[in-house]
């Protein structure tokens, strides 16, 4: 895995991407509007200064793994991510219609996930066109 996506940028999503900035790879994260974008990124922020307020991360680390996160509302900006990662809302029509949108941007070998805690894998992976690289990646919420 080079690159990542991230679709949604609220608390799962923006989460899921701080994760993947902090250890080296580059993040692409989408949502619908540019205020959930900077609320998302500004949210990873937050998160980033709790971790130097405890001493598990520097300014120079933060600063690097915020230079890894670029944000969009295109699909387009998925064409060569190798992982791609869904985060929205728990709605099965949304995260059903958000795969069809997706998957025509995708490079084959790319993999697509989502987080989804409560919905079929195999009925949302029925809306792409790789069901052998779809994959059910439920990450926790830790408050903090």
């Amino acid at each position: 895995m080079n690159t990542i996506g991230i679709i949604g940028a609220g608390q799962m999503g923006s989460g899921i991407a701080q994760v993947f900035a902090a250890a080296g790879y580059p993040v692409h994260i989408l949502d619908i509007a540019d205020e959930k974008l900077a609320a998302g990124v500004a949210l990873i922020g937050k998160n980033f200064d709790r971790q130097i307020a405890r001493g598990k991360l520097s300014e120079a680390e933060k600063l690097a793994a915020l230079g890894r996160i670029t944000t969009g509302t295109q699909y387009t900006a998925f064409t060569q991510s190798d992982l791609v990662i869904e985060a929205a809302t728990e709605n099965e029509v949304l995260k059903r219609e958000i795969f069809k949108t997706l998957v025509p941007y995708l490079k084959p070998e790319a993999i697509v996930a989502s987080n989804t805690s409560s919905i079929s894998i195999t009925r949302l992976a029925a809306a792409t066109d790789r069901p052998g690289k779809f994959i059910g990646m439920h990450f926790m919420n830790r408050c903090r």
